[in-house]
């Protein structure tokens, strides 16, 4: 049986972060909520981090998540994007810990791999498989926050994955050794 938990996954951004919002129980992931931050209108990043963190609190104040899911940043053309994005990533990561709520990091290509089968799917490929997951119909306009879901998904088809605990290695003599009561006679 599947313990209830509630996952938020976070896509960090300096000018627009992602969150969602899903809820696991013995049915599975059910979707919550999400939505963005749009802090493309402030100026001085230190700001934009102070909001960012003071958001996150708010949401981990809402939703009481048992867990956080937050995408890695990635190295693109831009270092200056990493920098950046890492920053980003470190305000909800603090806000998260602060609260002793477990996070876990994921790369991009990880969750899309996890939601997609294809970590070079686009985002308009994430949206529609969150939306057939999780039976809900989403705007396109917030693709930033179906990311964020990916990573909640992710998070929860990882750590639900009775091989991941074993190492995540397919050892499946050692999986029934440790689980003799999942062996149907």
């Amino acid at each position: 049986m599947t313990e209830e938990r509630t996952i938020i996954g976070i896509d960090p951004g300096t000018n627009i972060l992602g969150f969602g919002v899903i809820h696991v129980d013995s049915h599975g992931p059910h979707y919550v909520d999400m939505g963005v931050f749009d802090i493309r209108k402030l100026k001085d990043p230190f700001e934009k981090l102070a909001n960012i963190f003071g958001g996150i609190e708010e949401l981990l104040a809402t939703y009481s998540p048992d867990e956080m899911a937050v995408e890695s940043p990635f190295y693109g053309k831009n270092a200056q994007v990493i920098l950046k994005l890492g920053r980003a990533q470190g305000a909800a990561i603090t806000a998260a810990t602060m609260k002793g709520i477990p996070v876990t990091e994921y790369a991009p290509r990880q969750a899309k791999i996890a939601i997609c089968g294809n970590g070079a799917a686009s985002k308009s490929q994430v949206s529609v498989m969150i939306q057939k997951t999780l039976k809900v119909e989403l705007d396109p306009k917030y693709l930033d926050a179906t990311d964020a879901l990916a990573l909640a998904l992710c998070h929860y088809y990882e750590t639900s994955n009775p091989l991941a605990k074993i190492g995540g290695k397919a050892d499946w003599k050692k999986f029934l050794e440790e689980n003799p009561d999942r062996i149907k006679k």
